[in-house]
């Protein structure tokens, strides 16, 4: 009888490991078909995009398409292209010469009065005002939905592949902030403060031309506040709007090291990020005449498999 239990108990064991198997791999078949819907949309953005386009790059029926894509991302792929193009506008009034009309026809708009409307709807002002005043505003950000799926796992630091380091200067400046509650990294701040601060972060004009994250020392902090923090570097006579919420930091001219990965796919942006870190710990400044600098803030960049995965940590010369 013993033996018999066990038996049915690995059989038992056997049959529930298969679907729980099977169950994962449909769950990422999803994602992925909802990352190949993302894909085409930011793909095919300036034109028509229909839920038969989409159906097609997802490999399910369009009815299973669009119930899928709004379950993932939570909103409809009506919206989500509308938000999307509503954003590569706002770009165009902030940085670019291109007329209104022009910009509202190329995101599929039939006229000006129409695109003023869902602009304002979505930013809470009118694209001339923004053309003629930048203020921070909330940028659409299109995470990708296989990034839901990606979990931290233990990977084979012996095969970690070159990471460039190069000495580098920055200037005195001031840095808009968002400080969380406790965080120490991404996940735990993105839970603490929603995603919608990235966005803003982008409608701003950067020193480096991107928005940054830091690890902040203890001098930055103020009590009951988070390590990790996102925010924008800008000039230090910064006179503009600063979002509410936000805080500022006054940063002094300081040098860094900035190591960065080799370019990776998106998927592995995790194993990316860990393996720069990794040779980062491992790496001594001496080597090349400088100490860590541990009173100014360490800087990740936003991790893009184009460019490799970028930080930055402080140094200090050593006085010989």
């Amino acid at each position: 009888m013993e033996k018999l239990g066990k038996k049915r108990r690995e059989e038992s064991g056997t049959v529930w490991y298969t679907f729980v198997c099977k169950e994962l791999r449909y769950m990422k078949e999803q994602v992925l078909a909802v990352q190949r819907m993302q894909d085409y949309i930011a793909k095919h953005c300036a034109a028509e995009i229909t839920l038969s386009d989409l159906s097609r790059v997802s490999l399910f029926s369009p009815w299973y398409s669009y119930r899928l894509f709004r379950d993932v991302l939570g909103m409809t792929p009506t919206e989500y292209i509308r938000k999307y193009r509503l954003t590569e506008a706002a770009k165009q009034l902030r940085d670019g010469t291109v007329r209104i009309i022009d910009i509202a026809l190329e995101a599929g708009f039939t006229n000006v009065d129409t695109f003023t409307r869902a602009f304002y709807r979505e930013f809470g002002l009118n694209p001339c005002m923004y053309k003629k005043h930048p203020i921070p505003i909330s940028y659409f950000i299109p995470y990708g939905a296989k990034y839901r799926a990606l979990r931290k796992e233990q990977i084979d630091m012996t095969n970690i592949q070159s990471i460039y380091v190069t000495a580098i200067r920055k200037p005195e400046r001031l840095c808009i902030i968002k400080r969380g509650k406790s965080a120490e990294d991404y996940f735990p701040y993105c839970e603490e403060v929603g995603c919608d601060v990235w966005g803003i972060l982008t409608s701003m004009r950067s020193l480096c031309g991107e928005p940054v994250s830091m690890w902040l020392p203890e001098r930055y902090r103020k009590p009951h506040t988070s390590i990790y923090v996102q925010g924008v570097e800008v000039e230090t006579d910064y006179t503009d709007r600063i979002p509410e919420g936000f805080d500022t930091i006054l940063l002094p001219e300081a040098e860094y090291l900035q190591f960065q990965g080799q370019p990776f796919r998106e998927e592995e942006y995790c194993e990316a990020i860990r393996c720069v870190q990794y040779a980062m710990d491992q790496y001594d400044p001496a080597a090349i005449g400088y100490r860590w600098d541990t009173e100014n803030p360490r800087i990740q960049l936003e991790p893009r498999g184009d460019r490799g995965y970028i930080e930055l940590r402080a140094v200090r010369r050593i006085e010989k």
